[in-house]
């Protein structure tokens, strides 16, 4: 009997950058993807692990890296040998660790397949996110074992341009040290970055005989950048001069709806915490919907409204229930309130007829709405699939133009669980900076189960609806945008804390300490 061999897997060591997921390269992702054990260093920050976790399949395996390179090295084959593909995962580039250039060459060494994918190296990395840029002939250094490092290489480093050095905060001392006793003038400009690409990376500027102190507090890995560089930071601190950067801000929706508005919220330096106020659940009784449906397979109407993506999503599943996909929509016209619940409809395949150009609320809509014409429109009822707490505005509005309408309750909302006690304490303490309200019912629902946002909280509203609801449970309301939208919320938050920076630089530091100019910018200042 011939038996089979089992064909060995590849390794792969996989540079992971310095920190900030958006880093990881796309063969990075590629090949932890086709990963079936990933081996991490301890050093790869839990946040980014976290974000990668969600890039690859379920069943892959995740360990922490442990023993020597040797024994990680074995452990690596044996899983190849084995049939299946390893990934050791190193922050900052493979080649920049000596352990792990120790790894690569006993793989090399047997016929097992194997690949090593660059990474941003976390010194030259941190150092760019910090605003420092490494001129003339530079030395950047990702520093493993402190005793390793050759001083005298480095001051001639200095000599000829500018170094970054990614080490322990432990390591800062000997550092300091060192480049004193290989003749670096103690004025020599330096920054220290902690969380280097992080949600909260802190960069401080010193010099080489005092940066020790100016890092007190500093845990884990700090980046020092040496050099003629350090006088750009100011203008070129990009990181951590964003609008909203290391503002806590408080979306009050479920992650699934909240996804668009984190992105916006992290582009521009906030830490966004979602937290559900609302549950959609089906109808108690299905039988409206099912007439809906054959309805709009049938012609019934000429019209269908959609104003918000769980109605769009409540319909689609309907549809797929009964095998049933866009073609079904033809003849129908698609009206949606707005651009996030007409992206939900194009993401099935559909071009969406109207949608408001100017207001995009109910009023907005029916602005831009036609009234029934007989002889244009042979079929003058319009299907209105919406949640069972919606208001009659647009229902009404549209019967009085004449036309037919169809309110069906395509979905309930109901209101979510209360979030843990550590939530609900932030929330009523004051520790979120903002919170950003996309409806009444997210008012309503999150001073139901978690308490009123704190005074000193920025509240930001969507539009004059959610204004008024904020109002009506007593909260202040800082921030409106022109237009309803997520994007239009999102950059009114934005504006308006560089308004707030600005106004607060230009006060005398005594009169910023008894200002009761409201956010977190303020209390930074003080």
């Amino acid at each position: 009997m011939t038996r089979t061999r089992k064909a060995p897997g590849h390794i792969a060591f996989v540079g992971a950058g310095p920190g900030d997921p958006g880093l990881v390269t796309r063969r990075a992702y590629d090949a932890l993807a086709e990963a079936d054990h990933v081996i991490f260093d301890r050093g790869v920050p839990e946040t980014l692990l976290a974000a990668l976790r969600e890039e690859v399949r379920p069943e892959t395996e995740w360990s922490p890296a442990e023993g020597a390179s040797g024994d990680v090295a074995k452990v690596l084959l044996t899983e190849a040998r084995a049939g299946r593909n390893a990934v050791h995962l190193v922050g900052g580039d493979p080649f920049g660790h000596e352990s792990v250039v120790r790894e690569v060459q006993a793989v090399a060494r047997t016929a097992v397949r194997f690949s090593v994918v660059p990474g941003v190296g976390q010194a030259a990395g941190v150092a760019t996110y910090a605003g420092v840029p490494l001129p003339g002939v530079r030395t950047a250094a990702d520093i493993e074992d402190i005793a390793d490092v050759d001083f005298t290489a480095l001051a001639a480093g200095l000599r000829r341009g500018s170094v970054a050095l990614a080490v322990d905060a432990g390591d800062l001392a000997s550092v300091r040290d060192g480049l004193l006793a290989s003749g670096v003038e103690g004025s020599t400009p330096v920054t220290i970055t902690g969380d280097g690409t992080g949600e909260t990376q802190y960069t401080t500027v010193s010099t080489v005989d005092s940066f020790v102190a100016a890092a007190l507090g500093f845990t884990g890995r700090a980046v020092l950048a040496i050099g003629v560089g350090v006088q750009h930071r100011d203008k070129l601190g990009w990181w951590e001069n964003r609008p909203l950067y290391g503002w806590r801000v408080l979306v009050p929706r479920t992650k699934e709806q909240a996804g668009a508005m984190s992105e916006r919220l992290r582009a521009y330096g906030a830490i966004p915490c979602e937290v559900p106020t609302i549950a959609v659940e089906p109808p108690r009784t299905p039988a409206q919907m099912e007439r809906a449906i054959r309805g709009l397979v049938d012609g019934r109407y000429a019209w269908t409204v959609f104003t918000s993506v769980n109605a769009v999503k409540a319909v689609w599943e309907k549809f797929a229930e009964h095998g049933l996909d866009a073609r079904h929509f033809g003849g129908v016209k698609i009206a949606c309130i707005g651009e996030q619940t007409a992206d939900a409809v194009r993401a099935f395949g559909i071009q969406p007829e109207l949608i408001p150009a100017g207001d995009q609320t109910s009023e907005g809509l029916l602005a831009e709405f036609a009234p029934h014409d007989e002889l244009l429109d042979p079929v003058g009822r319009v299907l209105l699939p919406r949640a069972d707490i919606a208001t009659e505005t647009l229902a009404a509005g549209l019967t009085d133009m004449g036309w037919e309408v169809d309110d069906v309750t395509a979905y309930r909302t109901v209101r979510a669980a209360p979030p843990p006690e550590e939530i609900r304490n932030a929330i009523k303490q004051g520790g979120f900076d903002a919170v950003l309200f996309t409806s009444s019912s997210t008012v309503r629902n999150l001073v139901g189960i978690a308490g009123k946002p704190h005074q000193r909280t920025v509240v930001a509203v969507i539009g004059p609806k959610t204004h008024d609801t904020a109002i009506e449970f007593g909260l202040r309301v800082d921030v409106q945008p022109e237009h309803a939208s997520v994007p239009d919320l999102v950059e009114a938050l934005a504006a308006y804390a560089v308004e707030l920076r600005e106004k607060l630089a230009a006060m005398p530091a005594k009169q910023r300490r008894g200002s009761k100019v409201q956010g977190p910018t303020a209390l930074r200042f003080r």
